[in-house]
Order: C-alpha cells, then structure tokens, then sequence
C-alpha cells in the first residue's frame, strides 16, 4: 500500500483511537435501526431486556478474551481512567492505616498520585521523572513492602511510549493496574491482578464506557460511608445499571469484544499482529540514522504508542502538516511533552502502519 493513495484518513490518534471496519458498518446501520428492537441505538431504553443482553454478552466476551477467573467481577463504569483514580484510593485506601504504594512511569501515574494523596498515604517507590520518562524500572530498582494496601502502577504510558514487560509488586500485596492503553491488546494474566482498570477509546470502543475487572475478595476492604456510587459494591449489586449507562459505547465496546473472538480469533493472535505493526514503524525510527529519534529506551519500547522527535525540531510542524495532508490523522505527541506520536491501537491495520512507515522514509529522503 502506497501512502499517495490513500482516499480517507488513518487514524494514529493517542485517542480515540481508530475502530475495525467491520463494527463501524455495524455500528453505522444500528444508529438508524437495531433490528432486534427496530428502533435506533441511541434511544433504546437502559432498562430494556436488550440492553440487559449487551451488557452481558460483552462480560462474557471480555471473560473469555482474558480468561477471568469465577471470582472476579467486570464492571462497566463511566468518568474513565481519572475516576478510578479517586475510586479505587477511595475503596481501598480510605481510613487504612496501611501506605498505597504507586510506581510513576509517566504523566498518567503521576496524576493517579495526587489523588490517591487526599484520600491517605501513599508512597513513590519509584519515580521516572528525572530521565525524562524515556524508561522503565527493573524490578531490582523496586524497594516494596509486604505491608502495602495496594501497589498501582500504569502498564503503558501512552504520552511517553514506554510500556511495562514484567509484573511489578509483590505476591501478597494487591497489584492494581491501569490498563486503559495496552487492554486487549497482547493475553495477561489476570489472576496476578487484584484489580485492572480501563476507559474504553483506545483499543475497546467510543469514549463513555470504563472497564474495572476486580477480585471479589477485595470487597471486604471497602469502607462503609462511601458516596453510592463511588462505591464498586453499588455497581456489582446492579451488574452495571445502577444509573443510566453509556447504551451507544457499551453497544460498541460488544461488538469490539465480537470482533476480537470471531474476526481477529482472540488475544494470541492480536499479541502477534500487535508486534509485528510495532517492528515496522520502530524499525523506521532505528534505520534513520538520527534523523528520528525515539523517545523510549529500546527496552521499555510501547507496542501501542511509537513515540519519537525529528533531529530537527523545526521540521516537526512541517512534518505533521504533510502528514495530515496525505491521510495520516493524530501523529502529534502530547501536548505536555510535544514532539510526534503514532498510536498502533488493535484496529490499526498493518497496512496502514506500513503506508506510515513509507511516508516517513519519503520525507527524511526529501529533508534529511
């Protein structure tokens, strides 16, 4: 595929990020007409028997994508990653005489920090701010207690690209994990997790829809006086319709889960297709000779966001100018650190990814 012919943009966008072919045609003809109900996705009832089935397909879906164990429970939650940020300090951490230890690898971690502080004490065990957040820890570098109430951590910073390899934390400690960028992307083990957080506009729908995947034993830890809803047990009684949800994104968010088991034939195989897309545009930023630079140490490289500068900083705007000139949509880093970024979601296609990896040989042969 040749990037000069391409008649519509491809989507690299941190987020929202790009979405399959076939669930957009799905999705598309379910705004003017579920055929189930006859009316449109966007006015069916919440409290329908339909929207019951939505939501519980999705769960088994996602149960069977990642092989949850019996004894954890999947919520379909609003207010995304930066709600969890305040709910699960909340829950857990709230009148705990106990320290929240948080490990900050990039600018989503850091934020997670600052609210999990108003709620009690936390503790970071590490912190990659003076590298420029350009790596991660080895597990060496990790001074942990066994005491903690919970070790949080981001397992892909989508600002920086840098991307955890190994799980952090200690096996009697409560590992939590935002995983709002790299879920679905590559199978993990859930059971090492006692609680995994994710919004849904990278690799599992529109914007609107979190996913919290938590152990059941962890309930016992919540404390009473909460907000209801800011409490995980308020949803769990409800099995995620406590209030008016996300009917449109969660519709989608099934359909994404549909075409993972059925088109794509599970995580496996999208691990796979994941590494290959990341190696061809990687291999573009390391053949350059400086001309790209990568913003992550080759170790802790993200498969899902390709971060990188020109040698030249003054070429960048031209850069994405050109870019978005010739189909490529959302290449530009983010605005706390600038530069350029190029998101490889699960729907971003191979294709795509080399048609990138085409434009970006041609404009270093034109201005390098």
């Amino acid at each position: 595929m040749g990037w000069e012919n391409l008649s519509n943009h491809l989507n690299f966008s941190g987020g929202p990020g790009a979405l399959p072919d076939s669930v957009l045609k799905v999705t598309q003809a379910a705004i003017m007409n579920v055929p189930e109900v006859g009316l449109s996705v966007l006015g069916i009832s919440h409290r329908s028997d339909w929207f019951r089935d939505v939501v519980d397909e999705t769960e088994k879906n996602l149960r069977e994508l990642l092989r949850v164990p019996k004894d954890y429970h999947i919520l379909f939650l609003q207010g995304g990653s930066s709600l969890q940020f305040s709910m699960i300090p909340m829950n857990f951490l709230h009148g705990n005489k106990k320290i929240a230890e948080y490990i900050v690898s990039g600018y989503w971690s850091a934020k997670a920090v600052r609210d999990a502080s108003i709620e009690g004490e936390v503790r970071v065990v590490w912190d990659g701010r003076v590298s420029g957040y350009n790596r991660l820890p080895a597990a060496s570098e990790l001074v942990l207690s066994s005491e903690a109430a919970y070790l949080h951590y981001v397992s892909n910073e989508t600002v920086e690209g840098v991307q955890f390899s190994y799980l952090p934390g200690m096996s009697d400690v409560p590992l939590i994990c935002d995983m709002s960028s790299d879920f679905l992307s590559q199978p993990i083990q859930v059971d090492r997790y006692a609680l995994i957080h994710a919004h849904a506009q990278k690799n599992l729908g529109p914007a609107g829809v979190t996913v919290v995947i938590l152990r059941d034993d962890l309930l016992l830890r919540i404390p009473s006086g909460l907000h209801t809803m800011l409490d995980y047990r308020t949803h769990i009684k409800s099995k995620s319709i406590y209030n008016t949800p996300p009917v449109f994104a969660l519709y989608v968010v099934m359909q994404v889960s549909r075409w993972l088991r059925k088109d794509i034939g599970g995580l496996a195989a999208m691990g796979e297709i994941n590494q290959a897309k990341a190696a061809t545009l990687y291999k573009v930023l390391d053949e350059s000779g400086g001309f790209y630079r990568g913003h992550a140490i080759r170790e802790d490289r993200s498969l899902m966001n390709v971060t990188f500068r020109l040698a030249d900083p003054d070429l960048e705007p031209l850069f994405l100018k050109t870019a978005l000139e010739n189909g490529f949509y959302g290449l530009d880093g983010h605005r706390s650190i600038g530069g350029l970024r190029a998101s490889l979601y699960n729907a971003v296609t191979q294709s795509g990814v080399e048609a990138l990896a085409t434009f970006m040989v041609d404009f270093q042969q034109r201005y390098g």
